[in-house]
């Protein structure tokens, strides 16, 4: 059948399973909307009140669900305003194919209003990217852009459709959608090398990342620590891969990990790293790294192999079909000494966590916060975070039930991300969705507002209002002399509550523990959008904390504070 252009973006989307897209109409992508128009018996329209909303909100709609998500834009400043969104996306390996609308071919590179050449932009922020210049090729490009953005190491795929393409007339023959392009098989020898290593292994640590998150290989991880008598720990993205429940499972390492798994990894004497990149964030100083330990490193992608942290074994191809054969492969055993150490590290975190509490004055620490949280939550909630001192808290704190309902900006850390992440993951899930913020990072896209009231899109937002750019700060003071420059936002005039009811949110603030716990409760029961403005003592940090460039033999776990500053 001839179907526009406009008409063939839409029904190629319907084909490949999309049932929702984020985006903002322009000049040169009216056609598409008008398509949208169309078929919006099939295909839901969120309109975001930004771009960059839109952008992350297909991001957070992917995480919540592994499917590919789907923002569309105009040219020029709407595309561009992709841009953050799109880097989010890549940073995090996230599958999302962004459309963009350009001018006619024929004012291609003539500076015409709202030209912008952002397959050239795009380019280094994308898995790959396509400028459509003609209409036969547009239904397989779309159907190629999908495949890619899926397979293999997941990221975000960029589709620019000039003017006159999609009002072009062409004949389109549905298909069924491409399948994920194969990975290679790993390596036999590196396989047997990687066995080899496991079965000598005393003290066996498994580090997961978004790689093995994004697999949903949570249930196979614990079922081959339980055969070697590991423990797991994991990177940011790695959370909620594995259920807190699991009394393997050690949580979060690094520059703000939990104590027990930092200092796990570093006294284990062999690191099974699953989808991690082992990021500066993670390791510290790397010549300080895992000292004692021999590495195996499983990753679909070759290029992370040995590129942070020279490895022992790298193992690269198909990670699920790699992880069966090791697991069948190793003799298992128990190693009761190593699970006594790392009890005692478990120990030393509650008497560490304990005595940050003791030291707080506040009526509202964020420790009661996340108590709160734990106790209220129901199964299967979506915790989005922003970034920042909340984002650690959060991490470090919050306890999963279920896969894919942690989602935060961990590679790119884009202050700004939660709002729209959380309105794409409750769209997508339909479960209770809490966003965690900051002041800060709340201010950056807090327009978005109006698209979860507009939509009717109950989002439940909690600000971390502490008065202060809360991580900037924590490093000025254990860093820059306590030289607060330009991190105090107390000088804003903003009052959340009277901001949420301006958008036909619910406000609520809390200023202790009992009043968070209450206001908690009261945005449980409504199907709204609500936002609780806790506020928090500026100098509250984020502990434990390892030093840029440093090492758990530096590990940070008080600081005094200055009652002169």
């Amino acid at each position: 059948m001839k179907l526009t252009g406009a008409e063939i973006v839409v029904r190629t989307l319907i084909e490949q399973g999309v049932t929702d897209v984020f985006g903002y109409p322009g000049g040169q992508i009216l056609n598409v909307y008008d398509a949208l128009y169309k078929y919006r018996g099939e295909i839901n329209h969120v309109l975001t009140a930004h771009e960059q909303g839109a952008a992350h909100a297909a991001d957070g709609y992917s995480r919540a669900t592994g499917k590919v998500g789907v923002c569309i834009a105009t040219s020029g400043p709407g595309a561009t305003n992709l841009v953050t969104g799109i880097a989010t996306a890549m940073l995090d390996s996230v599958p999302m194919v962004a459309i963009t609308g350009n001018v006619p071919c024929s004012l291609i590179g003539k500076d015409s209003f709202q030209e912008v050449d952002i397959t050239g932009i795009t380019l280094h922020i994308t898995k790959h990217n396509y400028f459509v210049n003609r209409i036969e090729d547009l239904a397989d490009t779309i159907r190629e852009a999908f495949s890619i953005a899926r397979s293999g190491r997941p990221g975000p795929v960029l589709i620019d459709v000039p003017k006159d393409v999609q009002i072009a007339e062409y004949d389109y023959e549905p298909k069924q959608p491409l399948p994920d392009i194969p990975l290679p098989i790993s390596k036999e020898s590196d396989i047997e090398e990687a066995i080899r290593l496991i079965n000598e292994a005393k003290r066996p640590y498994i580090y997961i990342g978004g790689g093995a998150a994004g697999l949903g290989l949570g249930e196979k991880i614990v079922e081959f620590a339980d055969k070697i008598d590991a423990v797991i720990g994991c990177t940011l993205m790695g959370i909620s891969a594995v259920s807190d429940d699991c009394e393997r499972f050690l949580g979060m390492q690094g520059m703000h990990g939990r104590y027990s798994s930092s200092m796990a990894q570093n006294e284990a004497d062999l690191i099974i790293g699953i989808g991690v990149r082992f990021s500066d964030r993670a390791t510290g100083n790397v010549a300080k790294f895992a000292r004692h330990s021999r590495i195996i490193q499983l990753d679909t992608d070759f290029a992370e192999i040995n590129k942070n942290v020279r490895v022992d074994v790298g193992i690269v191809g198909d990670i699920t079909h790699a992880l069966d054969i090791i697991a069948a492969g190793c003799k298992g055993g128990k190693n009761p000494e190593w699970i006594e150490t790392v009890n005692s590290f478990r120990k030393e975190e509650k008497r560490i966590l304990c005595e940050i509490e003791s030291n707080t004055t506040a009526q509202l620490p964020p420790s009661r916060v996340f108590e709160s949280i734990n106790k209220r939550k129901p199964k299967g909630t979506v915790i989005v975070t922003d970034v920042g001192q909340h984002q650690m808290w959060t991490a470090q704190s919050v306890r999963f039930d279920t896969p894919r309902r942690f989602i935060s900006s961990g590679g790119l850390g884009t202050m700004g991300f939660g709002l729209g992440a959380a309105i794409g993951a409750r769209v997508a899930t339909g479960d209770t969705t809490i966003l965690v913020t900051g002041d800060g990072s709340f201010g950056m896209n807090l327009n978005e507002l109006v698209t979860a009231t507009t939509h009717g899109i109950p989002v439940i937002i909690v600000i971390m209002n502490n008065g202060v750019l809360g991580m900037v700060r924590q490093w000025q003071t254990l860093f820059f002399g306590k030289r607060y420059s330009n991190t105090v936002l107390t000088d804003r005039k903003t009052d959340f509550v009277k901001l949420a009811e301006a958008f036909g949110a619910v406000g609520i603030r809390a200023t202790n523990a009992e009043e968070f716990d209450n206001a908690l409760a009261k945005a449980l029961e409504l199907n709204t959008t609500v936002v609780i403005d806790a506020l928090i003592d500026k100098d509250e940090f984020v502990l434990p904390m390892l030093p840029p460039g440093g090492s758990v033999d530096e590990i940070i776990t008080r600081v005094e504070k200055d009652d002169n500053e």
